[in-house]
């Protein structure tokens, strides 16, 4: 199983110092954190994208391209990328080249968002949602896999004889997270493509992310992708961690209390209880995450929300630390144990996405041109008259 981090980007004044970072500051202390990860042996780092304050991750290609650069082993990911209210063709784009740059080192997951009025900040309707994750990505999928694309849909202009440069790194695009916490039409989407599905449960209870991660993996066998339980499926949490178990809960409700995305609501207790949410030592992290094969199967990424309301870029770091020095390692053994041999442990590489579509005969092209000799100049159908 792969163990990551995700970051909201939230921009938060720290309730216990009063200090507000400005974007700038955010922005540099989100890429610390990145590298942190990396260099602590996490297996992926994960930005969502938002175009509205308190957020400034407005641009995740431009984020982990430059990460891309400076860190090593890391999966480099979008926690979501809008499919609604971003163009395909320029996802398309921009994701390729990021593929690129990272050597394959990276993956994207879609999702709708969960700001309303970003819908018509980009000329569309939230009530077309759900048509327009459908539409769109069925463009950006033939933008990846076909050379060039005639196509006419209802949100968007047509295309006419098109071509998405660059093309997929080794004519294999990314792989893809679809993620969604209530609707089943993006399970649904996820499984008819066999691509993955991420529950990003931070706010959700348990018997609601069983049943839609139940629903994903029946239909992911009903479209012959393989076995239920061999489906790619991750899941979001949350956690606070410090040796000393009341240590933790003192230090993080003042931060909990005020949270943008969930702040003023139930009690740090209460809303503890009723989703993932871990407050408390590295072994109660253990106990409750290790659980959760049993709940919904095994699963290929669990990612961790560590880095908002306000929390000091000095302890995030520490929670780094924590997870990936005394949580993780304990976390793998227990579910290693718990993972069929024939189901996959992590979601699949690049290396073996390619692997695969040649074993297949399904690789797309890596360059389109028009046949000329870049050292001759001369066309294909010229040298051959």
């Amino acid at each position: 199983m792969q163990f990551g981090i995700f970051s909201v980007s939230d921009v938060t004044t720290d309730p216990v110092s009063g200090h507000t970072p400005d974007d700038t500051e955010r922005v540099r202390a989100i890429l610390t954190i990145a590298r942190h990860a990396d260099e602590a042996g996490l297996d992926v780092f994960a930005t969502g994208e938002h175009h509205n304050p308190p957020f400034v991750a407005s641009s995740p290609t431009t984020l982990l391209g430059y990460l891309a650069g400076v860190t090593r082993d890391i999966t480099l990911s979008t926690a979501t990328t809008l499919i609604t209210t971003n163009d395909p063709v320029r996802l398309a784009e921009e994701y390729a080249m990021l593929q690129v740059v990272a050597d394959g080192r990276m993956d994207l997951m879609m999702g709708r968002g969960n700001t309303g009025p970003v819908y018509p900040w980009f000329g569309q309707d939230i009530r077309n949602g759900i048509p327009l994750a459908i539409e769109n990505y069925a463009l950006l999928r033939r933008l990846w896999t076909e050379d060039v694309v005639d196509w006419e849909g209802k949100f968007r202009t047509p295309l006419q004889g098109f071509t998405s440069t660059p093309r997929p790194l080794d004519g294999v695009p990314p792989f893809v997270w679809h993620g969604s916490i209530r609707s089943p039409e993006i399970a649904e989407q996820a499984a008819y493509y066999g691509d993955g599905f991420l529950h990003n449960n931070i706010f959700w209870p348990m018997h609601h992310t069983r049943q839609m991660v139940r629903y994903y993996r029946q239909r992911f066998e009903h479209h012959g992708h393989g076995r239920a339980d061999q489906a790619i499926v991750g899941l979001g949490g949350q956690v606070f961690v410090r040796k000393n178990s009341q240590d933790a809960v003192d230090e993080f409700r003042p931060y909990f209390d005020v949270a943008p995305v969930y702040g003023h609501g139930p009690s740090l207790e209460d809303f503890s209880a009723q989703t993932p949410l871990t407050v408390g030592s590295p072994q109660q992290v253990v106990d409750r995450y290790g659980a959760f094969v049993d709940d919904v199967g095994y699963y290929q990424r669990q990612l961790f929300l560590v880095d908002h309301a306000g929390l000091p870029l000095k302890t995030v770091l520490e929670q780094i630390d924590l997870l990936a020095g005394e949580i993780v390692p304990e976390l793998r053994k227990i579910v290693e144990a718990k993972r069929p041999a024939d189901v996959p442990a992590n979601p699949p590489t690049h290396a073996e996405r390619v692997a695969a579509a040649t074993r297949t005969g399904t690789p797309g092209s890596t360059h389109v041109g028009d046949g000329t000799d870049t050292v001759t100049g001369r066309r294909a159908e010229e040298a051959r008259a």
